[in-house]
């Protein structure tokens, strides 16, 4: 389960993908099938959330991991590579960004 707190001693990854509203659903198929059996299993990932905007132009995923080096490896994996390629023919763009969480409010 995602921690959002500047207190949380993790790393905080926000992906943004650019679709169309004809390609929106295969993305966030793909998406869920992806996190289900690899993301989810690979050390240090705590949790993860994808968001669909109104027009279906664009998915955001927030995902957290104990420590950069393990999205890194992740990231590499030859199999996270083929996913990754898989995403990139379901959308214009995407663009994982590596944030810290500077503060929150309830």
């Amino acid at each position: 389960m995602p921690q959002i707190t500047p207190q949380a001693d993790l790393q905080t990854v926000i992906t943004t993908f650019e679709v169309t509203p004809g390609t929106c659903q295969d993305l966030l198929d793909e998406l869920q099938d992806t996190f289900a059996a690899f993301i989810s299993k690979q050390p240090g990932f705590i949790g993860a959330a994808l968001h669909v905007n109104d027009a279906q132009t664009r998915i955001a995923n927030y995902s957290q991991w104990r420590r950069r080096e393990d999205f890194q490896a992740m990231l590499r994996s030859d199999e996270m590579r083929g996913h990754t390629r898989r995403f990139a023919e379901l959308c214009k763009s995407f663009e994982p960004v590596m944030y810290e969480v500077a503060a929150s409010y309830d």
